[in-house]
């Protein structure tokens, strides 16, 4: 199942939690743990890992970012690997750290090497420990979101519907424009509320015309914005994390409650 060479074949991963799974949906927590386990590795979740800086580094705050940025590479270097269940966390850690330490003799080399070591969790599952299968059954027709961080910064696409598609008993039914934004964005959504809105109502529509029973997704707070919008209007798509469904973990209720 893996690509490691012998010396490496139990990794040492630690997991980035992210601040949505801790404080609403731990169930993603523990499906990527199991999913991580299950691929051979040895699997750590460091109690002083706290957020991983995006919201400051998205308002222009460089400075209060760049404090979250050592706290978060102090607390993760030890691992070989680190993963989140999230693309727009993993990006930051990966695309975006790097940048906010140009020039510092101190911090540069070490966030560089940093950021070269973490990954969104379905591709390291796919790409590095090369699961192919991870022994899931659900009886459902599924329809996937592509997150724009994951899908634009880290090629995440094609490594959720491989595994997806090796689930018993899953039907997947593409929807149109999966590829486009849901309309979260972070601050985005509070600060263009409108804007937002009128966009993640076009996502569901085409959510709801897929046929599909459940909507999966690799990112918390997309699925958050999108199972919100689809309660309000009625509709029964229950709305989970990729992570859940492959791990085999969902026997909590779906995100928002918007299940049968």
């Amino acid at each position: 199942m893996s690509a490691l060479s012998n010396a490496a074949a139990q990794p040492r991963v630690g997991l980035f939690a992210t601040c949505l799974v801790d404080l609403f949906r731990p169930s993603v927590g523990f499906a990527s743990v199991k999913l991580l386990q299950q691929a051979g590795c040895e699997v750590h979740v460091p109690v002083a890992q706290t957020c991983c800086g995006q919201p400051a580094y998205n308002t222009g705050d460089r400075a209060d970012t760049r404090e979250i940025a050592e706290q978060v590479i102090e607390a993760f270097e030890e691992f070989d690997f680190v993963v989140a269940p999230s693309g727009s966390c993993a990006s930051m850690l990966k695309k975006h750290y790097p940048g906010l330490f140009k020039g510092d003799t101190k911090w540069e080399e070490r966030a560089t090497r940093f950021s070269q070591k973490c990954h969104e969790l379905i591709s390291f599952l796919t790409d590095v420990m090369m699961v192919r299968d991870t022994g899931a059954r659900l009886d459902a027709a599924i329809t996937y979101h592509d997150s724009c961080s994951g899908l634009r910064e880290l090629g995440v696409q094609a490594q959720p519907r491989k595994l997806l598609s090796g689930v018993e008993g899953v039907e997947i039914r593409e929807m149109a424009d999966s590829d486009v934004c849901c309309g979260f964005g972070g601050t985005f959504c509070v600060k263009y509320s409108d804007i937002s809105n009128a966009i993640v109502t076009k996502k569901v529509g085409n959510i709801d015309t897929s046929g599909a029973d459940m909507l999966l997704a690799g990112d918390l707070g997309c699925l958050m914005n999108m199972a919100g919008k689809l309660k309000r209007q009625g509709s029964n798509v229950e709305v989970r994390h990729v992570a859940e469904v492959l791990a085999g973990v969902t026997d909590q209720p779906p995100i928002a409650g918007s299940g049968k």
